[in-house]
């Protein structure tokens, strides 16, 4: 049995939030972000219902996170996304301080880690990836397949 407190279970979680995105017509990205094992923010992607290229699911999850809490920053946190952040996402969870970034599929084109990895996060940010790595990749893929 899946325990509610595993990287598993909120990746899945983050994956459902995908799936809405994708159902949207959205870039199928979903975020979560825990703080003590609660998910306090659940977003995904929102640039085309927004008509904003900044609403990425994981500066959305911030967001709710930060209003959540009532802290700019978010040491005591986890971010789980469905696909490796870019930059400007990277960019913003330095500032956040947020303690832990999970993501399930590399992204070979956009991704944070081509464009200087590690070091664009906090330096006491913990980096971990590839949790439901085929899971995520499955949903991207299909949605480019849809769209082609």
């Amino acid at each position: 049995m899946l325990s509610v407190h595993s990287d598993t279970y909120f990746m899945q979680q983050a994956l459902a939030e995908a799936q809405k995105a994708f159902e949207a017509g959205e870039v199928p990205v979903g975020a979560v972000i825990t703080c003590d094992n609660r998910i306090i923010a659940r977003t995904h992607n929102q640039t085309e219902q927004l008509t904003d290229v900044t609403a990425h699911a994981e500066i959305l999850a911030l967001t709710a996170a930060s209003g959540h809490l009532g802290s700019k920053y978010l040491p005591d946190c986890t971010l789980f996304v469905t696909l490796e952040p870019c930059v400007m996402c990277a960019g913003a969870l330095a500032w956040s301080q947020i303690g832990r970034v999970v993501y399930g599929a590399t992204d070979e084109k956009r991704g944070f880690m081509r464009y200087g990895g590690k070091s664009l996060l906090h330096p006491r940010t913990r980096l971990e990836l590839g949790i439901m790595e085929a899971e995520c990749a499955a949903l991207m893929k299909a949605f480019f397949r849809e769209k082609r």
